[in-house]
């Protein structure tokens, strides 16, 4: 009996012994989308011409205020021509995202970003740059950035792949927020030091490492989506697609009032810090750091996803979103309005995180330039709208006006709002 056991014993033990082990995620989970060498390149060049993105931001805005004479128009009117091209051309950006190589669409947009950031830096440092001219190379920001975005958007979903595309939304965001606290702070150092104009040219130089990483990825492990044939009418088709997900429709709603009634944060920052507490640009790019902190911590909690958010998620977070602004909005101090930030930071990036994976994850590959597009376009467009107030009122009234509203929209009139459009498009 013990002879006619050994050998299936050690038939049971090859068995088990021949069984592959369970693969696991690199680096606990949190970074599993790095096991893909392209996007480990990809986020790497991200991440440092993120940084020269977010320095040129505290120095445009501080630029604008230094030749304007501290107007808050000027710098809205700013804000407002960088992101006109895209509110306008966003939708083609997508097709053009859908029909071409992603890849060198975005080698020709940040090429073209990298010469109006460039341009504007020099005019800053030979002290020829004006309002006027800061307003033209605003609006050709615009024109790159309105087909760069639907490009990049849809391309993370070519490096890392389906399966680690919840895990690389997560990471995106969290690097774009940690070069969110490094770029606003050298900023401020470098425009007491020196000026806006070196700070702006260092954002010119960035756009070389993305570049390079572009150039570095290994094209043929990308998961290239086949190119959209050409048809007429192609983005009503991309709009129609979308009318037709309830789900996605209420998403896109909860991003309209988002947007609208709560991401004015660039506008309502700096006039907080220099007009409502008279404080330096040192103390601007400190602000915008320390909300950085809470926006990093939200993306890396953000990337442990794995699976689709629901769209109860996503208005459920967008409530607490909006709760939490209004709170900042009666801060009574410059200490007491940086000691809220961390936390609106957290919420911020939960609820944006959420929203774009949902979307992401429950699009038609041949249509997600034209999605993307359409999700960017509603979230700026009403970040656009918003900063219309900011320009008129002070900044704390503003803040808490516009969030009573956004507290009022999210859980009632998205959901009837989408039942709305959803009718309208049976």
């Amino acid at each position: 009996m013990s002879t006619n056991t050994q050998p299936a014993a050690a038939a049971r033990t090859d068995r088990a012994d021949s069984t592959p082990p369970p693969k696991r995620s690199p680096r606990g989970g949190m970074f599993r989308a790095l096991v893909e060498p392209n996007y480990r390149i990809y986020l790497a060049g991200s991440f440092v011409s993120n940084i020269g993105t977010w320095m040129q931001r505290i120095a445009q805005d501080w630029l604008v205020l230094e030749l304007s004479g501290g107007s808050g128009l000027a710098v809205g009117i700013t804000t407002g021509l960088q992101f006109l091209p895209m509110l306008l051309l966003s939708p083609y950006g997508g097709l053009i995202a859908d029909r071409f190589n992603k890849q060198l669409i975005l080698k020709v947009t940040q090429s073209w970003l990298a010469v109006c950031a460039a341009a504007l830096g020099v005019l800053a440092l030979t002290g020829l740059a004006t309002t006027e001219h800061v307003y033209v190379i605003a609006f050709a920001f615009g024109l790159g950035t309105a087909f760069d975005n639907p490009a990049r958007q849809s391309f993370v979903s070519e490096v890392a792949g389906p399966d680690h595309l919840p895990n690389a939304i997560g990471l995106n965001s969290a690097t774009f927020h940690a070069a969110r606290l490094v770029g606003p702070a050298l900023a401020g150092l470098m425009i007491a030091a020196a000026g806006s104009g070196w700070a702006i040219l260092t954002n010119a130089l960035s756009y070389a490492a993305f570049i390079a990483a572009l150039l570095m990825m290994d094209s043929r492990s990308l998961r290239t989506t086949p190119p959209s044939p050409r048809a007429k009418r192609q983005i009503r088709d991309g709009l129609a697609y979308v009318r037709s997900k309830p789900n996605m429709v209420l998403v896109m709603c909860v991003v309209f009032f988002v947007g609208t009634f709560g991401l004015n944060f660039q506008m309502t920052s700096v006039l907080m810090a220099q007009q409502e507490f008279h404080r330096s640009a040192q103390a601007y790019g400190l602000l915008v750091t320390i909300m950085a902190a809470g926006s990093l911590a939200g993306a890396l909690t953000a990337a442990r996803r794995s699976s689709r958010p629901s769209p109860r998620l996503v208005v459920g977070m967008a409530v607490t979103f909006g709760f939490v602004q209004a709170v900042s909005g009666l801060a009574p101090s410059y200490v007491a309005y940086a000691a809220i930030l961390p936390v609106l930071g957290l919420v911020t990036l939960l609820t944006l995180t959420a929203a774009n994976a949902s979307i992401q994850l429950s699009v038609d590959p041949l249509r997600r330039g034209r999605v993307m597009a359409l999700y960017i376009t509603v979230l700026m467009g009403g970040v656009r709208f918003s900063a219309q107030p900011s320009r008129r009122a002070e900044a704390p009234h503003c803040l808490a006006a516009a969030d009573r509203a956004g507290l009022l929209a999210p859980p009632d009139r998205v959901s009837r709002f989408a039942d709305a459009l959803n009718r309208s498009a049976a």
